[in-house]
């Protein structure tokens, strides 16, 4: 009668932990939120957990909501009044100087007034 012979597999050491740059958590990060595969194929594809991935969106959310917010502005020479067209909740501030603003009803008060204040001078 012959013997059956059992594999048996030995880990002699553990795998390191794995670390991650910043840039790559983003790109991870922006991985899953642009695109229409599901976290679950994010995380799977880039060898982590999906808790993991909640982990890094939530902490670059926090990173992004406490840093000031830009937005991108042009100076242009005005060569005439802008056609305004109408629409609802929508402000127009005009400023000596020839400087004027066009809002929205969403415009968050203090970031209108630090512009206001940094365009009078």
């Amino acid at each position: 009668m012959s013997a059956q012979i059992q594999r048996i597999e030995v880990i002699t050491r553990t795998e390191k932990r794995r670390r991650w740059s910043a840039e790559e958590k983003q790109a991870i990060v922006a991985e899953s939120i642009a695109g229409a595969a599901s976290i679950t194929a994010v995380a799977r594809r880039h060898g982590i957990g999906t808790g993991q991935l909640y982990s890094w969106r939530h902490q670059l959310l926090k990173q992004q909501s406490a840093m000031a917010c830009f937005a991108q502005v042009a100076v242009t020479p005005q060569a005439g009044p802008l056609p305004v067209p109408p629409a609802p909740g929508r402000i127009e501030i005009v400023l000596p100087g020839a400087i004027r603003l066009l809002v929205d009803a969403q415009v968050d008060a203090a970031a209108l007034r630090r512009v206001v204040a940094a365009l009078r001078g």
